[in-house]
């Protein structure tokens, strides 16, 4: 990335962030009810702590000022534990092209708390890209029903992910405003060591409940991805990015999950959604181009 300015390094950190998490949509909707959510991620951020502790050994860059003050850890912990924890528990029945509809719902959001927290406008532009957005996320969400649309008819599995969804639309701009200048992979890690010990806690009834020789495979898959490539991976290329972007630029990259999420579906033999759907999705990558374009 060295030839690149920093806004397009950010950029290139979030492409590769949505195909990443495109796919915890898919497996975790194969997975979600093997296993207790909490048990699954105190696990997964286990697994995911220990890989970027190994990089934050590796570098060398961790030091003493990046223990200071040690309850902003604590606090994105909390925020991104919640978000995994309700997402698995809503792909239980949602199914996962329209989760990841709901999950483009977090630049409104984020630009929401953005602003509120860091005083990032948002322009005209971007904020008629958002509505754009949104409505292509509606559209997919209610699979491109009208009369479902205005009876509001939304599922159980989309409500509780889109709880979590506000979760995370918190924790991007609360990124910026704790960094205290830690490098991207040590502010990753103590996020992950603390969001580890709350699941933890939240999930040790589960975690000793759960029978982990008797899982099937799936599981073992979804745990091995969803810790190293979409949490790992995307907390850095995250915390990278929002320390180049503006939060809503930042999140304006979740409008490309539902298609990645469609590329996953098919290349897993999960078939492919209904054409109309299809529409929400134009719209979701109609709202990228223009959040991406610079002002």
């Amino acid at each position: 990335m060295g030839q690149l300015t920093p806004s397009q390094q950010g950029h290139l950190a979030m492409l590769c962030f949505s195909m990443l998490v495109a796919g915890s949509f898919s497996l975790g909707a194969m997975a979600a009810n093997e296993i207790a959510p909490g048990a699954l991620n105190a696990v997964r951020f286990a697994i995911a702590g220990l890989v970027i502790g190994i990089a934050v050994l590796a570098s060398g860059t961790l030091t003493r000022a990046a223990f200071q003050a040690p309850w902003r850890y604590v606090v994105l912990g909390a925020l991104f534990g919640t978000y995994f924890v309700l997402m698995f528990e809503g792909l239980k029945t949602a199914p996962p092209v329209s989760a990841a509809a709901v999950f483009t719902l977090i630049p409104i959001m984020s630009a929401g708390f953005g602003y509120v927290l860091l005083r990032q406008i948002t322009t005209p532009r971007m904020a008629f890209a958002l509505a754009i957005g949104g409505a292509g996320a509606l559209w997919v969400i209610f699979k491109a029903d009208l009369r479902a649309l205005m009876a509001f008819e939304i599922g159980r599995g989309e409500m509780i992910y889109f709880a979590g969804c506000v979760a995370h639309a918190i924790y991007t701009p609360m990124i910026r405003k704790l960094n205290r200048g830690e490098p991207a992979v040590v502010f990753s890690f103590g996020v992950l060591v603390a969001g580890c010990v709350l699941l933890t806690v939240y999930g040790w009834s589960d975690l000793r409940q759960t029978d982990w020789g008797a899982l099937p495979p799936i599981v073992w898959i979804t745990i091995f991805y969803v810790s190293v490539c979409a949490s790992a991976a995307t907390f850095v290329l995250l915390q990278f990015a929002s320390l180049r972007l503006p939060s809503a630029k930042v999140m304006a990259y979740t409008y490309l999950t539902p298609s990645w999420v469609i590329l996953w579906e098919i290349a897993l033999g999960n078939g492919v959604p209904v054409i109309w759907v299809l529409g929400g999705v134009i719209l979701t990558v109609v709202a990228l181009s223009l959040l991406l374009r610079e002002d």
